[in-house]
């Protein structure tokens, strides 16, 4: 018998889920089935209202599948035990619009996500300055999101994301609202960690230069992942170095 124990273990597993809202009227996802492996960059793309974010979602036990099977990492749907737990301490989320503490400065910003963590306020702010400088924010610390360009109040989102060191990274349309230069800046931030840290990412795109840069590009269309010959375009596209 061969020994596969050094072969990529899967953090995400995603078995026949369906996904219904307005009584069963519509249907968001369809018996998708789907497997992110450690240290993966996968990106969700497809049109919009195809499942994309709902898939996300799922994934951040921020809805629940109306039949089928979600597990990540610790987290299984058949067993929701603990989800805040693991919203706090196994993934870290990053939205188009930051959803950055207006009156709050970048510090702050970030270190807010370390309450509860156990840890001290100096501590927090040592931790807060530690990612600020990892996403290349030195010297920003002390301003407020509405002093700041829209990549680096993204990069803070990141910083934030990153708090409390999760294993996934879940980015929903993360380069969406930034400049060219600001979206060369996040991915290669995100190709930086990955290469630091082993970082599992998770993003959905609609932008294809984003999607390129992936390890695996999974194209979604009327709540399915598209295969075959009736995919809209190439549903599976390896793109590895």
């Amino acid at each position: 018998m061969s020994d596969d124990s050094s072969a990529p273990s899967n953090l995400v597993t995603v078995t026949g889920v369906t996904k219904s809202f307005d009584g069963g009227r519509v249907l968001a996802l369809d018996n998708v089935d789907f497997t992110v492996q450690s240290g993966e960059l996968v990106a969700l793309t497809g049109p919009s209202g195809c499942g994309k974010s709902t898939l996300l979602n799922m994934l951040a036990a921020l809805e629940g599948p109306t039949s089928g099977r979600v597990q990540v990492l610790g987290y299984d749907s058949d067993r929701p035990r603990d989800v805040n737990r693991f919203r706090r301490e196994d993934i870290g989320l990053v939205f188009q619009l930051h959803n950055l503490l207006p009156h709050l400065t970048a510090e702050q910003n970030v270190a807010i996500a370390l309450m509860g963590a156990g840890m001290g306020r100096t501590e927090q702010r040592t931790r807060a300055r530690e990612l600020l400088h990892q996403v290349q924010l030195d010297g920003r610390e002390h301003r407020k999101p509405p002093q700041l360009s829209g990549g680096e109040r993204q990069r803070i989102a990141i910083a934030r994301a990153l708090a409390n060191r999760p294993a996934l990274l879940l980015a929903d349309e993360p380069t969406g609202s930034l400049d060219s230069e600001s979206v060369a800046r996040t991915l290669e931030l995100f190709r930086s960690l990955r290469a630091e840290t082993g970082l599992t990412i998770v993003m959905v795109t609609h932008d294809p230069l984003v999607a390129a840069t992936a390890d695996r590009l999974v194209t979604m269309h009327d709540g399915g992942i598209a295969t075959g010959a009736d995919a809209p375009r190439v549903a599976l596209h390896e793109h590895r170095t």
